[in-house]
Order: structure tokens, then C-alpha cells, then sequence
């Protein structure tokens, strides 16, 4: 048994720690990471099979802000978080007010802040645990195989690129309202944003669903004047405040 052991030890040509080195190295290193500290993204999504198209655009700034905003056809569907309040607008719904969402949301959508710049960059300082898993086959590509652990439970798997150490898929497992949620991206056409590469292309879809979200983006602002009051929740209106 302890001749297995070493064999099955012995087999990674690489540590985890390595590959995470390899990455940060790849996406233009810790000091450039670190000098990221805010980002527009905007572009488009395809969702229903390719056949609805919306404006899109993406917000964060660290430490822990972020908000999505999607837009058709004179209407804007927003999420967003700002450290401790999560909270949408959807008038895609019918519902053009506010609306707090609920804790598994604010995790979720802390995790895209905190991560925007990949879940292995400082995972120890957020307190992630990582393990390497071997390598799996990502659409005829090898992939090194890592794995998150958060301290809340959930999980997510990242899978590298042998040759460039960048992301290809990342598996978000998630428990959302008492339900383990899995969802997987693809990650694709990196591009560099203030000496950073960041995945411009991401499809997205649960797991077992074959409805995919795509975000093409098409342009990056880096660290932008971001106001606050971007990821507060919205101050009501005056109810009477005169009509214009």
C-alpha cells in the first residue's frame, strides 16, 4: 500500500501551488492583479438558444462590489451587491422597483467580485482551501484540474490550460436555497486590460440545462471612477415629488 501511495504521489509533474504561480504569471502578474482594482466591462448576451441579444455590462470594484446590467429594447434588468446588500431591479418581471435578494444571492455575486480576477489569485488570503485533482479532458484539451474549497462549503473546480496556465472551464457548486446549484462556464479569448488577461468570451449554463447564457464582451475600462451609490440599493423616490 505505501509503495501505491508514492506512485500515485509521484504522478503530478507539477504542485497546485505551481500551477497557481503559472497563472498569475499568465494573466500578467500579482503586482498588475493587484493594481486592478476596479472594471467596466460592456458587450452582449445571447440567451434562448442565440436568439434574444441584449446589451451587457459588468461593474466591480473591489473589495467586494459588483453589478450586471442587461438591456432590451428600452428596459435594463440589474443586479447588484456592495458588500453586504444584494439586491435587483427586473422589468423583464413587471417589477421596475428594487428588491432586496436573498443571502444565496449576496454569496454568489460576492464570490464574482472577490474572484473577478480568478478564484486562485490570493486564495489564501480569502481563506480558500486548494487541491489538485490531476487532469481531465476539456473539449480534446488535458486540463490540470484544481480545486476551491470556501469557507462556507461550496466548491469551485478550475481547469487550466496545460500549455498557457490560463482558465478554460470553471464549476461554481453552489447551495442556493437549500438546493446544490452547479453551474459551468467556458472561458475563451483573452484579452489584456491594463497588463491583465481577462476572458472576453464566457458561456455559461446549469448543469443538465442546455439553455446557454453568452457574453461576448467587446469593450474594458480599467479602473474607472466607480460611484458607490452604483451597488447601494436605490433610495426611493420621493412619492411626492411632482410630475415633469
Amino acid at each position: 500500500m505505501l509503495i501505491m501511495v508514492c506512485i500515485a504521489q509521484s504522478a503530478f509533474a507539477v504542485t497546485a501551488d505551481e500551477l497557481v504561480a503559472k497563472n498569475i504569471d499568465a494573466k500578467g502578474g500579482l503586482e498588475k492583479l493587484h493594481a486592478l482594482q476596479a472594471i467596466r466591462l460592456s458587450g452582449r448576451m445571447r440567451v434562448q438558444g442565440d436568439t434574444l441579444e441584449l446589451g451587457y455590462v459588468a461593474l466591480v470594484k473591489q473589495p467586494a462590489s459588483i453589478r450586471y446590467e442587461a438591456s432590451l429594447q428600452g428596459l435594463t434588468q440589474v443586479q447588484a451587491y456592495d458588500g453586504k446588500q444584494a439586491w435587483q431591479i427586473n422589468p423583464f418581471q413587471g417589477r421596475k422597483d428594487p428588491e432586496n435578494l436573498s443571502a444565496d444571492d449576496a454569496k454568489g455575486l460576492g464570490e464574482d467580485a472577490a474572484d473577478f480576477t480568478g478564484a486562485l489569485v490570493d486564495y489564501q488570503i480569502k481563506g480558500y482551501k486548494l487541491d489538485l485533482l490531476g487532469t481531465e479532458d476539456i473539449d480534446g484539451t488535458d486540463a490540470y484540474k484544481l480545486r476551491i474549497s470556501r469557507p462556507n462549503g461550496d466548491t469551485t473546480l478550475v481547469y487550466l490550460d496545460p500549455d498557457h496556465f490560463l482558465e478554460i472551464r470553471i464549476v461554481n457548486r453552489r447551495i442556493e436555497h437549500g438546493v446544490p446549484v452547479e453551474t459551468v462556464t467556458d472561458l475563451g479569448d483573452y484579452e489584456k486590460v491594463a497588463g491583465v488577461y481577462l476572458p472576453f468570451v464566457q458561456e455559461s449554463h446549469l448543469k443538465g440545462s442546455n439553455d446557454l447564457q453568452k457574453v461576448q464582451f467587446e469593450k474594458a475600462e480599467a479602473n474607472p471612477e466607480l460611484s458607490p451609490e452604483l451597488f447601494q440599493f436605490p433610495a426611493p423616490h420621493a412619492a411626492s415629488a411632482p410630475a415633469k
